[in-house]
């Protein structure tokens, strides 16, 4: 392709998106692997996450019988990655568990929901590359756990984060445009988009 044509491929992209910016956002714009590739990661990792708040069973999240959450946050304590995190778990965290139970519990279903429908992507994969920090210091070291299933967790959430996933068929390509048009904090709210 001659440089005449990519650059009126470029304008014409950047005239369709409302922004001047460069990036990988105009590589993507007419590749439709690319569009369906990110969609179906979106979707899949969002319901990865719907998926793990199974065995995050409430009032006492598996206290009593000494699994689910609790014998997983439990694992921080008899399987230390870290013991900064470990002496957390077992002086803050484990003693609240109905109350950290319910964050826990409705930030991974908070994660999937929004990744499934696209909205806030960029916040959401921030997220859930914490929450998959927090899991891997949990039970990395737990004998039977695979400790790349976390990374890949990470990563996951870091690059849906990182091209803004939500933009490509959901809610986020809605709002986003909007939320460029607006003034003041509804312009700044673009920035989860």
């Amino acid at each position: 392709m001659s440089s005449d044509a990519q650059s009126s491929d470029t304008v014409s992209v950047k005239a369709r998106s409302g922004t001047g910016g460069g990036g990988i956002g105009l590589v993507l714009a007419n590749d439709r692997f690319a569009q369906v590739a990110i969609v179906l990661t979106r979707i899949t990792v969002g319901f990865l996450w719907i998926q793990n708040t199974r065995w995050k069973v409430p009032p006492d999240f598996g206290e009593e019988a000494g699994r689910g959450l609790y014998g997983l946050t439990n694992d921080a304590i008899q399987h230390k990655v870290f013991s900064p995190y470990a002496a957390l778990v077992e002086n803050v965290i484990l003693p609240n568990l109905p109350f950290f139970g319910w964050i826990v519990l409705f930030t991974e279903a908070a994660i999937g929901a929004t990744l499934l429908v696209g909205f806030a992507t960029r916040l959401m994969g921030l997220v859930a590359v914490g929450q998959a920090g927090a899991i891997f210091l949990s039970v990395s070291q737990t004998p039977g756990e695979w400790p790349w299933a976390y990374y890949l967790m990470m990563v996951g959430g870091l690059v849906l984060a990182g091209i803004g996933a939500g933009r490509v068929l959901g809610l986020d390509a809605v709002l986003r445009p909007r939320l460029l048009a607006s003034h003041g904090l509804w312009r700044r709210a673009v920035v989860v988009t």
